[in-house]
């Protein structure tokens, strides 16, 4: 695939009296790029993003709205990266307004915390936070948009907001006429499916659909899921296009260039976040406020007889008050652990257990029953206090996983 090195640079002073223009490919062009062409040699997965043939043209005297983060980048053929937002202002797209999921555009927000609107330092694009005063996009926020792109790096967990704000977008687009485009990244938990199925009892912006906790899909197939089985509001259908990734399927082991938010800081948190986000709804501390979030569990409360590890959660970015804020936590640290291709219970379990031994008058399961909404159901937490063994709660789930994979057959792009 070709693309002009062009594309990438950000305009400086001595450009800007020259400006780039929009070819009638869609590929910036001017005297200094026309001969500057490069091939990009990729090892592995070519993100969507990455294929401007395919996109850009799209975009020709369109006013466009982006739904974008930190991980909504363009390498160049140096490996560096320019951010997605910055290039398109750079070709002159007429880019009016940028929307952010939870964290912020700039992905430093905690877990949860409201996100304000705002601007763009660089660009002085208008910044719509989709986690704050409204989830959806009012449709005075839409009114000068022709067109919307939406590229956010998700992991492939139905907790993960990302598909949320991916459901709202599309709703909003679908019921003002506005096409959406999704750039396509890989899944970097899209090797396997597990879990629960969530019922509509417990569904909330942490859970929409009735999906397993690991649902082996990347957020373009998720999109053509959302319209095929008609979960927009109305049963509205969404005028969609997914800008498909090369190189990739979901065997493909895919380490994130740019940590998805604060708390996901590499491979191995990404891996067992699945596993350990259930640890949110118990008064288990998952490693927020420290240097190895989702990667160590621990409490301030008793020692486990096989007790490993000790860390204690003070303030840091993306935890402004972690849970046991300097009390020291035992348990255990998990960075060594092998990839998991399956949910595991097992220090769930483990740790319900020791907490009924030795803190049996504190609440194991926290009283919001936000457990519950994290498992999708509240089945789970009456299983895991009937004391039944991960392997009979696992096979609970087989029926539902089993309808759930021949329905999400029908979207899927990579094999």
């Amino acid at each position: 695939m070709l693309l002009l090195i062009g594309f990438f640079t950000r305009c400086d002073a001595n450009k800007q009296q020259n400006p780039q223009k929009l070819t009638n490919t869609g590929i910036a062009s001017n005297t200094e790029t026309d001969n500057a062409s490069a091939e990009l040699t990729q090892q592995g997965p070519i993100v969507g993003a990455q294929k401007i043939d395919e996109w850009l043209p799209k975009l020709q005297n369109k006013r466009v709205g982006i739904v974008a983060n930190q991980t909504s980048v363009v390498f160049k053929p140096d490996s560096t990266y320019t951010h997605l937002v910055d290039s398109l202002v750079a070709l002159n797209v007429d880019v009016k307004t940028v929307f952010s999921p939870e964290h912020g555009f700039r992905g430093q927000a905690d877990a949860g915390e409201i996100v304000k609107d705002g601007k763009d330092i660089k660009t002085g694009l208008p910044i719509i936070s989709l986690y704050g005063k409204n989830k959806k996009p009012f449709p005075n926020q839409l009114e000068n948009v022709d067109i919307v792109i939406f590229d956010v790096q998700d992991v492939g967990v139905r907790f993960y907001t990302y598909i949320s704000t991916l459901h709202y977008v599309m709703e909003a687009c679908a019921e003002a006429n506005i096409p959406v485009i999704v750039l396509d990244r890989p899944n970097p938990n899209g090797h396997y499916i597990d879990g629960p199925i969530l019922e509509k009892e417990f569904k909330s912006f942490i859970g929409m659909h009735p999906i397993p906790i690991v649902h082996g899909m990347t957020i373009g197939e998720y999109a053509q899921m959302i319209n095929g089985e008609q979960w927009l509001a109305n049963k509205a259908q969404c005028d969609l296009t997914v800008i498909s990734v090369d190189n990739y399927t979901h065997q493909t082991e895919y380490s994130l260039p740019i940590k998805p938010s604060p708390n996901l800081p590499n491979d191995k948190a990404i891996n067992l976040y699945p596993s350990l986000c259930l640890f949110e709804g118990t008064p288990i501390s998952v490693g927020r406020g420290t240097n190895r979030q989702f990667q160590v569990i621990g409490t301030p409360e008793y020692f486990l007889k096989r007790h490993l590890y000790s860390f204690t959660p003070k303030p840091n970015l993306g935890a402004k008050n972690p849970k046991h804020n300097g009390k020291e936590c035992n348990g255990y640290n998990l960075t060594k652990e092998p990839r998991l291709s399956e949910l595991k219970l097992k220090w769930l379990l483990e740790f319900y257990k020791t907490h009924q031994q030795y803190a049996p008058k504190t609440p194991f399961f926290n009283k919001n029953k936000f457990f519950s909404k994290l498992a999708g159901t509240d089945k789970l937490q009456q299983q895991i206090e009937s004391g039944m063994s991960e392997a009979d709660i696992k096979a609970t789930w087989k029926a539902g996983l089993e309808d759930f994979k021949k329905t999400r057959k029908k979207y899927l792009i990579y094999k």
